[in-house]
């Protein structure tokens, strides 16, 4: 806000124009002021005075104003109902980009929700690897859901599409299913940081500083680790072939975090 106050020092008194303390005082070439606190003796407040030299005298010309921005952001308040009132400084390439992100988290938890069922039958029965893609598909659709909450608070509108179809088998003679599926999954991952990092790319064409902090805050390093953690499965996998090495490492999945 704007305040505009006369040149003259400025005084605390009380009601019976009985000056305390001097706060500021300015002097010039004829005169000096000063800004100074009184307390009112039966009713306990301060009064604001402006003095000049040994002169008390009520504060006068003090005039609060909006700043001019503000009846500009006023105007631009949506009336009609089905506007976000929210909504600021979002882009539609920010809001699109955003609802691609989420089907393409919604996509790879379905694919990894698949790979769940395939391990967790009787007849394949590695429940570790089971465990292992069960929580990661939670984890994917915890990401989306938190795209679309974040789509909500920009006041952007959430579009979810169809989902392909995911494997039901996964079973390979070259590599066996445990090596195959893990192959698959690290390259799920790697598509979802390439998705990530076009949102984050889209957020800083468009200028959009909350979108990349948002971005980079929640999701990049956390799937930089996903990367690196999967790719060790991999590489672990290739050691011990589709042997007996296979239980022992579902083995380890199983009870890791227990």
């Amino acid at each position: 806000m704007l305040l505009r106050a006369p040149s003259a020092a400025f005084s605390v008194a009380n009601s019976r124009g009985e000056d305390l303390v001097p706060l500021f005082s300015a002097s010039s070439s004829s005169s000096s002021s000063i800004l100074r606190l009184s307390s009112v003796r039966n009713g306990g407040g301060l009064i604001v005075s402006a003095s000049k030299g040994s002169n008390t005298r009520p504060l006068t010309g003090v005039v609060f104003e909006p700043f001019e921005e503000v009846k500009k952001e006023l105007s631009l308040i949506p009336t009609a109902p089905q506007v976000s009132i929210a909504r600021q400084k979002y882009s539609d390439a920010c809001e699109a980009a955003i609802n691609e992100q989420i089907n393409v988290e919604y996509n790879v938890s379905y694919v990894y929700h698949s790979m769940f069922a395939y391990f967790d039958r009787d007849n394949v029965a590695l429940k570790g690897l089971a465990k292992f893609f069960k929580e990661s598909s939670e984890e994917e659709r915890d990401h989306a859901e938190k795209l679309m909450e974040y789509q909500n608070k920009r006041g952007g509108r959430v579009t979810l599409e169809s989902m392909i179809k995911p494997l039901c088998e996964y079973d390979n003679e070259q590599k066996g299913d445990a090596l195959y599926a893990m192959e698959l999954a690290l390259s799920l991952e790697k598509l979802t940081n390439e998705k990530l990092l076009h949102l984050h790319k889209v957020a800083e064409e468009n200028g959009d500083v909350q979108l990349t902090e948002f971005v980079e805050s929640e999701y990049l390093g956390e799937q930089v680790e996903a990367i690196k953690k999967i790719s060790e499965y991999v590489a672990q996998l290739r050691r011990v072939g589709k042997g007996h090495g296979v239980w022992h490492f579902d083995q380890m999945l199983l009870h890791e975090g227990a």
